[in-house]
């Protein structure tokens, strides 16, 4: 429902969204323009000072006005003659005329009524309204896809316009919120819809028959200093009951021409000083750096409207290709998908077919949208949920088990959940677990008991749809084919082979980068952005199910790189040792951000063994600022497998290694990794007390013997892997 409350305005309103964004960062420019051409007035300067210098220079002055941004204007008849000019507070000299700067009247038109009077007024406060809307239910679901508004700021995934969207929003939305919300107050204040009108002084006449004395000899006027004024009226010299009208920030008075005296004083109301508030907010007249900042966050409005249509489209191309897909309301089984990479997707449509061709009325959709009142019909909910590398939930779904909880009381129809995962994780599915114990805790009933994919096993698909079909009692036996992900040609281009003399065929390869067109290179979809970390899927031949390998380089280096070693009967990875210079693979991305340094200077401590080195490489080689990066790199022996020993020498005669330290297993005293980081560790304590992060990558079993370690070099300090972790200081790539 909240995805429908941000989708529908923004597509509906997207020009006059764009229009009136585009229009308020224009304008913005202005008050820092005109305070920054306009002479201010010296700090003790008061305002009897100011109109005897005006006065003195213009005989017939009737009015002085100041701006917020300090600009002094006066109104004055000269032989019958109306003038006006800026003024010259030091002088009182006029300094140029005080029409608009070129351009900002016709911006301003456009900006508030689109050139059509109060029509246009009407307009764009319905665009300011579907603004509010579409900042308001943003915010919302930019908190949701980050896992609460805590991890507000933490690093998105995802795909580069869906990250992109969201980076954006989370700086903007504010702006936005308070632009479309002053927007709206100063539309109902222009209808009166609001009692802001300025309060009048009571009426007074001046003392008749006596001389107007010298300004100077006001006393409210000469007390009064120049930067709280607003407006002075002079007394019409054909009128001797006519009074000098002062305006400040603290009222109005009407002051006797001729014994100095206030006749009459009116403070301005509460909706007032709201109203000149709100205007100072939203057109930053008296704040122009807030109103440079708020037409900054106003220019994200087209990248956030470019974004959000990708998304939206690529959305529906998804929907699309469930065919015979049945409203939600009228749907007796209702299939909810939480995926990462799309290929649950895939799993749901072949669900979806088999359970409509044995005669069910089949709903499926993203579980993000779950709201039990849409699904009146529904007799069964199947959950299809991928986990994220070690338990985490995919992006969309960060949010979900908050949701689920705040349920005033459990759906009637029961559910069954599929995990999909790897089990080379420790926390393999869990994601997928801890929304099936949450159902349970709720006391949604369930279906049928959780059961798990590993790695889009077809054959545990079709388990488990053999026993779907048993408890709806219907012959189900499903026959998954994997979608053939795009992909695109990668040429080898050099290749570094070790590991021969042990028996282990190990290779760095480089690919070419391909070439990306505009449109991947404006979306980062393809090759046009990825980072040491991500992954590269390659397909093997004869197979639609690709192997995913870690990235030793980044879009910036100019080429894709990677690391791999030959298992026995691999298909993959048989496929690519044996793969010549100038070969072609097809291959995509991944993107993995959960897996690279985090921003800052604090110091990177990078572990890992055999091709897990691969990604580590890939971090150092960036590390151009030379920020502290210690490496332990576990090999058999430095003869045959030490990857990348040149570059690490290199790379820590020029700073981007701060430390490398080696642990062989069939060389000298044959010591591996964790054996390493025992050995040191009383430094590797105080780097972590320092703030360092640890990230680790390599195979599964290398990985908990150092969480094993680290957990005992830790419990010293009150430290552990699982709490570096929710601090989001520890990272692995395992396999």
């Amino acid at each position: 429902m909240l995805r429908s409350i941000h989708r529908w305005p923004g597509l509906a309103a997207a020009l006059l969204v764009l229009v009136l964004a585009l229009g308020g960062a224009a304008l913005s420019v202005y008050p820092a323009l005109e305070r920054l051409g306009t002479p201010q007035a010296e700090g003790t300067l008061s305002v009897a000072e100011l109109a005897s210098r005006v006065a003195a220079a213009h005989p017939g002055l009737e009015q002085i006005r100041r701006a917020p941004s300090g600009r002094v204007v006066a109104w004055w008849f000269d032989a019958g003659k109306p003038g006006a000019a800026v003024i010259d507070p030091a002088t009182g000299a006029d300094l140029g005329s005080p029409d608009p700067l070129p351009g900002l009247r016709w911006l301003t038109d456009l900006h508030r009524t689109l050139f059509l009077g109060d029509s246009g007024r009407l307009v764009t406060a319905a665009g300011a309204a579907a603004m509010l809307v579409l900042a308001l239910s943003g915010a919302v679901l930019v908190a949701r896809r980050m896992g609460g508004w805590r991890r507000w700021f933490d690093r998105t995934r995802g795909p580069f316009a869906g990250r992109l969207h969201v980076d954006l929003a989370r700086y903007a939305v504010g702006g936005l919120v308070l632009s479309s919300a002053t927007a709206l107050w100063l539309t109902a204040s222009v209808f009166s819809l609001l009692p802001d009108e300025p309060p009048e002084p009571a009426p007074a006449t001046a003392t008749a028959g006596l001389p107007r004395m010298e300004l100077a000899q006001i006393e409210l006027l000469s007390g009064t200093p120049a930067s709280a004024l607003k407006e002075l009226s002079f007394p019409s010299p054909d009128d001797p009951a006519d009074t000098y009208t002062l305006t400040t920030d603290g009222g109005t008075a009407l002051i006797d021409p001729g014994t100095g005296e206030m006749l009459s004083f009116v403070t301005p109301g509460g909706w007032e000083r709201a109203t000149e508030i709100v205007m100072m907010l939203h057109t930053g007249q008296g704040a122009a750096a807030l109103g440079l900042l708020l037409g900054l966050m106003s220019l994200s409005v087209p990248a956030l409207g470019i974004t959000g249509l990708v998304q939206w489209l690529a959305a529906r191309r998804q929907g699309l290709r469930i065919r015979g897909n049945a409203a939600p309301g009228q749907a007796e089984t209702v299939v909810l998908v939480a995926s990462e990479g799309g290929t649950t997707w895939g799993f749901a449509r072949t669900l979806h077919q088999g359970l409509t061709a044995a005669g069910h009325s089949v709903h499926v959709g993203a579980l993000t949208a779950f709201d039990p009142a849409r699904y009146g019909q529904a007799r069964r909910f199947l959950i299809l949920a991928a986990t994220y590398g070690d338990g985490e939930a995919p992006i969309a779904a960060r949010g979900v088990l908050d949701g689920l909880r705040r349920l005033p009381a459990p759906p009637l129809a029961p559910v069954a959940v599929l995990g999909f995962g790897d089990r080379s994780f420790p926390d393999f599915c869990g994601f997928s677990r801890a929304l099936a114990d949450t159902a349970r805790a709720i006391g949604w009933a369930d279906l049928m008991p959780m059961a798990t994919v590993d790695r889009q096993s077809v054959q545990d698909f079709a388990r488990w749809s053999r026993d779907l079909g048993t408890v709806l009692g219907v012959a189900l036996e499903l026959s998954h084919l994997p979608e053939r992900p795009q992909t695109q040609g990668l040429r080898l281009i050099s290749r570094r082979d070790y590991g021969a003399e042990v028996q282990a065929p190990t290779a760095i390869l480089r690919f070419a980068l391909p070439r990306q067109g505009l449109w991947q290179r404006l979306t980062g979809q393809g090759f046009a952005r990825f980072e040491a970390g991500d992954l590269l899927g390659i397909l093997p031949e004869g197979s639609d199910v690709p192997r995913f390998y870690s990235l030793a380089s980044a879009a910036g280096d100019g080429f894709v790189e990677i690391c791999v070693r030959h298992h026995p009967g691999g298909l993959c990875s048989g496929m690519l040792t044996g793969l010549a210079v100038g070969g072609v693979v097809q291959a995509f991305l991944r993107r993995n951000p959960d897996f690279r340094p985090a921003r800052g200077s604090a110091p990177v401590i990078l572990i890992g063994a055999g091709t897990g080195v691969g990604p580590l490489a890939g971090f150092i080689r960036a590390n151009r600022r030379g920020r502290p990066m210690h490496l332990y790199f576990g090999a058999r022996s430095p003869q045959s497998d030490l990857l990348y020993g040149a570059d690490l020498a290199h790379w820590q005669r020029d700073g981007r290694l701060s430390r490398l330290t080696t642990a062989f297993s069939r060389h000298g005293a044959r010591h591996y990794v964790q054996d390493e980081l025992r050995a040191d560790a009383a430094q590797l304590a105080r780097l972590i007390a320092a703030g360092a992060q640890v990230m680790v990558c390599g195979g599964r079993e290398m990985a908990a013997s150092v969480r094993e370690a680290l957990a005992e070099i830790l419990s010293g300090v009150g430290q552990s892997p699982a709490s570096l972790k929710a601090e989001g200081r520890y990272a692995e790539d395992v396999y």
